[in-house]
C-alpha cells in the first residue's frame, strides 16, 4: 500500500506532461519500446498455436480412413473440425498480418518514411523540432498499441477455436482409429 502511495505521489509531483521536451520525448520513446516489446510475446503465442493447429491438422488426415469407406458422422466431426481450425487458422493470419495504416507523414513509422526520398526524408528529421517530434513518439505509442490490441485480440480468437475444435477432433481421431484395419483386428480378438 505504501509502495502504490509513494507511486502516485511520484507521479503527481512529475506529471508526465510536464518537464523539458527532452524528458518528453525520453518517456515517449520508453513508452514505445515497452509497447513494442510485447509484439513479440504475441507472436511467439501465435507460433505455438500455429504449430498445435497444424499437428491437430494432420493427425486428423494421417488417421481418415479412405473417403468411400467414411460413416456421415465421420464427415460432419471432420468437416467441423476443419472449419473450426480454418477459422483458428484465418485468426492466426490476422495475427501476422495486422493492419498497419496510420502513422500519417510520421518520421518514425516505416510505412511512412518508405513513401519519402532518402534525402526528402533525412532533411525532415533533422529539422524536426522537439515538440513535433514528441507527438510524433506519442502518436506511434497510440498507433502501436491499436495494433498490439488487435493482434492479443486475433490471438484470443485463435485460442478459443483451436479449443473448441478439440471435441470434435478427439472424436473424429478415435472414429478413425477405430476404423482402421489393425485397431479393428484388435478389437475382434
Amino acid at each position: 500500500m505504501k509502495a502504490a502511495r509513494a507511486h502516485e505521489e511520484s507521479r503527481a509531483e512529475h506529471p508526465a506532461t510536464s518537464g523539458s521536451p527532452q524528458d518528453q520525448r525520453k518517456e515517449a520513446r520508453d513508452q514505445l519500446t515497452l509497447i513494442l516489446s510485447f509484439f513479440s510475446r504475441v507472436d511467439a503465442k501465435a507460433s505455438a498455436l500455429l504449430a498445435i493447429n497444424t499437428g491437430m491438422l494432420a493427425i486428423l488426415a494421417s488417421n481418415a480412413p479412405p473417403i468411400g469407406t467414411m460413416s456421415v458422422l465421420s464427415y460432419v466431426l471432420a468437416g467441423i473440425t476443419a472449419a473450426v481450425i480454418a477459422a483458428s487458422l484465418w485468426s492466426l493470419y490476422r495475427v501476422a498480418f495486422p493492419a498497419l495504416d496510420g502513422g500519417h507523414d510520421s518520421l518514425i513509422y516505416f510505412r511512412e518514411i518508405a513513401k519519402r526520398t532518402e534525402s526528402n526524408f533525412i532533411d525532415a528529421f533533422t529539422t524536426q523540432d522537439e515538440v513535433r517530434r514528441v507527438k510524433d513518439l506519442v502518436g506511434q505509442v497510440w498507433r502501436n498499441s491499436c495494433i498490439l490490441t488487435a493482434k492479443f485480440d486475433a490471438l484470443k480468437r485463435a485460442f478459443l477455436l483451436m479449443a473448441l475444435a478439440i471435441i470434435p477432433w478427439a472424436i473424429a481421431v478415435a472414429m478413425f482409429s477405430s476404423q482402421h484395419p489393425g485397431v479393428r483386428a484388435l478389437i475382434t480378438r
